[in-house]
């Protein structure tokens, strides 16, 4: 079991940057896959970006080359380093891991990018 807690969203103009991070309340040390989903509304929730704990990494092409993943085991956070934002971001964004199959999200937190 483990609580995910997301942080580091806010409103952002078109071209802005935003790291988001998410502390989980457990050692994710030996958690395979740690990722990164968005929800915008009237849209599915969708993956943004995932990481191994070999940190491997896999992105959409949506965001490819814009947004990076990467995780501190020690701090036992995941962080989402997001650039070149665009208005189509615009997104609740979650975290996520599965342990023994079950799926643990974090709350979201709203980005924003407009002008």
């Amino acid at each position: 079991q483990v609580q995910l807690v997301e942080s580091g969203g806010g409103l952002v103009q078109p071209g802005g940057s935003l790291r988001l991070s998410c502390a989980a309340s457990r050692s994710i040390f030996s958690i395979y896959v740690m990722g990164w989903y968005r929800q915008a509304p009237g849209k599915q929730r969708e993956l943004v970006a995932s990481i191994t704990t070999s940190g491997d990494t896999n992105y959409p092409d949506s965001v490819k080359g814009r947004f990076a993943i990467s995780r501190d085991n020690a701090k036992n956070t995941v962080f989402l380093q997001m650039s070149s934002l665009k208005p189509e971001d615009t997104a609740v964004y979650y975290c996520n891991c599965i342990i023994l199959g079950i799926n643990y999200w974090g709350q979201g937190t709203q980005v924003t990018v407009s002008s």
